[in-house]
């Protein structure tokens, strides 16, 4: 069995030297920078849309949560049709992407998609038992009074039909945030995150499902907080009110039934998120970092400095042109500027400096930068960054050669 994992292993491996990574390997946090999940979020960032992604994170974690709680329960001796009746009957009826988690047959497992079922192996199963150390590898702040301080606004927050503040029309294009050049960066917020220091309990489950409520579903401006930020769904998908409360365990049986819900309740949401994400911005996102190393941000002050550099450049030619300076050979002088301010020109242009390339480094953020360590984009980065040093020493040639063949001529 390890020989077989081990050969599965290399194979994969190896079909990665000579392709780009997939969004699910991404998401599974399977690549290494510049095209890993860190890079991405920070690409998402960038353009304010990384309430998505934190939103897909979230949901991820809340059926992880689910599976282990599940798995609790087997492995107690009792069945989940004896521990949870209800989820039992509403996954027999509906199907649930738990199904083989929670012992039902096959066919009743037919809402697993593709988003969960390859994101998910083995290994990730286990280490989302214990991701309370984890917390997603972005080291972003927590806020444990969040709960407790809009628990008591849910029926009085969502169920007013008054209140319809104005949505956002696609994933990518947030109604409270533009994304600009300079975009601040947003206070953040606590992944969903309950410590496996005890048993999972239903009420768990519960509050997770409570918390991405309020922070991704609730209309903006129903929940005062800064936590809370809704993401585009289509009408179809959006969750408009959240009955239960995590403080009061469910009693009545409208309430035992809608907790049934709460395992698979985010789980089309969530496959419109990766399924948005992978079309729209994922290969923006490679076109960026698979193709070139620079920050929008870096390649507009090189722009600058390059057109900058150049007018310095031209003046001088054209004074020692016009004031007919002897030697001649003083004017080879001039490809320094005219070296410098091609560079930085072209470098704008392909988003790519190939000094950093040589130097195996791609910028994360604005003139911060890391090492790049996926092989492929490796060598793609190499080739282009030959190609815009090709371009540049033959612009600078041949500019500084019609500067030094140009007679002079003293005004």
């Amino acid at each position: 069995m390890d020989d077989e994992q081990n050969r599965q292993q290399e194979d994969w491996l190896n079909s990665r030297k000579n392709r780009l990574p997939s969004f699910t390997e991404v998401l599974s946090r399977r690549t290494r920078p510049p095209v890993d999940l860190f890079m991405f979020y920070i690409f998402l960032q960038r353009e304010g849309a990384e309430d998505i992604l934190d939103f897909w994170l979230d949901v991820q974690q809340h059926e992880n949560l689910c599976r282990a709680y599940f798995k609790d329960v087997r492995k107690s001796g009792r069945t989940i049709k004896e521990d949870w009746p209800q989820y039992w009957e509403y996954a027999r009826r509906r199907g649930s992407i738990y199904g083989t988690v929670v012992g039902l047959q096959p066919s009743a497992a037919k809402r697993s998609t593709t988003s969960t079922s390859e994101v998910i192996n083995d290994q990730e199963k286990n280490a989302s038992a214990h991701a309370a150390d984890e917390k997603r590898g972005f080291q972003r702040s927590t806020t444990p009074g969040y709960e407790k301080e809009h628990t008591s606004s849910l029926p009085t927050a969502v169920n007013s039909p008054d209140i319809d503040p104005p949505r956002s029309t696609t994933p990518f294009s947030l109604s409270v945030q533009t994304p600009t050049l300079f975009t601040l960066k947003r206070a953040s917020r606590a992944p969903t995150v309950i410590p496996r220091s005890a048993a999972i309990s239903r009420m768990d489950l519960i509050a997770s499902a409570e918390r991405i409520f309020f922070r991704y579903l609730s209309p903006a401006g129903t929940v005062d907080s800064p936590e809370n930020h809704e993401i585009y769904l289509p009408p179809a998908l959006r969750i408009h009110t959240f009955p239960l409360n995590s403080t009061q365990e469910p009693k009545s049986q409208s309430d035992l039934n809608m907790m049934a819900h709460i395992p698979d309740m985010f789980h089309a949401q969530k496959e419109y998120c990766f399924r948005a994400m992978e079309q729209d911005a994922f290969p923006r996102f490679l076109r960026s970092k698979a193709f070139g190393n620079l920050t929008p941000m870096s390649a507009l002050v090189r722009l600058v400095v390059g057109l900058i550099v150049l007018w310095i450049g031209l003046a001088a030619g054209f004074s020692l042109i016009f004031l007919d300076v002897r030697p001649k050979s003083k004017r080879f002088f001039l490809f320094i500027p005219f070296a410098l301010a091609i560079l930085f020109l072209i470098s704008h242009q392909y988003e790519l400096d190939p000094i950093l390339v040589f130097l195996g480094q791609s910028e994360s953020t604005p003139f911060r930068t890391l090492t790049i360590r996926e092989p492929y984009v490796k060598r793609l980065l190499l080739g282009r960054a030959i190609w815009v040093t090709t371009l540049v020493s033959t612009c600078v040639v041949a500019l500084t050669l019609l500067f030094w063949a140009v007679p002079g001529h003293r005004l």
